[in-house]
């Protein structure tokens, strides 16, 4: 497979071209960003766990039948994924309260909240990627249709009730999540982009240690160790 132009650059990857006008390369970076790109760092090595975190979580949810982009890791911080129209939305799932969370809504920091929430935010840096609902959504055109947007919903939550299992057994609450989505040549939605610690938050069940991005948010240090436990604990038998 041929690596070819550079088509896109985010916060935390590169998307290449590529031979096959249906498959692109991704690569993870090591960059760190928070608060909309205002605080950044880097950390080396970073990328490299991401991508082989996010690669073993995504062919834990193929396993359980949700459908993703990932079609191969090429090493340790490359993937070749499908090429897909990404859909204009982040979809975070939560399960404990923090983060803009508790700002918004006054709830106490670390409470479990009682049942999954699942909200869309539309992805515009812009407008540093604001909270929108269902007729937001639809009256920007956002997604094709009301069932769409339930779709999206429905497939938050049964990542959601996968992963939270997953990481339970082996210590670790999953407080919330981000996940992106894209429809592909045939317009099939496929789970897309990653799900690593810069997207996720973990927190060790017994300590409350925070082992995701909050730890270069909040200046706690030791990124890469974090990041290094998680995979640790998702590679755990």
């Amino acid at each position: 497979m041929e690596k070819r132009d550079l088509l896109y650059e985010g916060k935390g990857k590169r998307l290449y071209k590529t031979d096959d006008e249906n498959l692109l390369i991704s690569v993870f970076k090591d960059d760190l960003t928070a608060f909309n790109a205002q605080k950044t760092g880097s950390e080396e090595g970073k990328g490299a766990l991401n991508c082989k975190i996010s690669t073993q979580l995504f062919h834990l949810l193929e396993e359980n039948g949700i459908k993703t982009h990932l079609v191969k890791t090429l090493d340790d911080s490359s993937q070749l994924v499908r090429r897909v129209d990404i859909i204009p939305l982040e979809v975070v799932v939560r399960n404990i309260a923090t983060g803009s969370l508790t700002k918004r809504l006054g709830i106490e920091d670390g409470k479990k909240l009682p049942f999954s929430l699942v909200e869309f935010y539309y992805k515009d840096d812009s407008l540093n990627d604001p909270l929108v609902n269902d007729e937001h959504c639809l009256m920007m055109d956002l997604v094709k249709s009301e069932s769409d947007l339930e779709e999206l919903k429905r497939l938050g939550r049964e990542i959601n009730f996968i992963l939270k299992s997953f990481f339970e057994k082996r210590g670790l609450n999953l407080v919330d999540f981000k996940v992106e989505f894209g429809t592909d040549k045939d317009n099939n939605i496929l789970l897309s982009d990653e799900i690593s610690p810069d997207s996720c938050r973990f927190w060790d069940i017994k300590t409350n240690k925070k082992l995701d991005k909050d730890r270069f948010r909040q200046g706690l240090g030791d990124v890469k160790v974090a990041y290094e436990e998680v995979l640790k604990r998702i590679l755990e038998k």
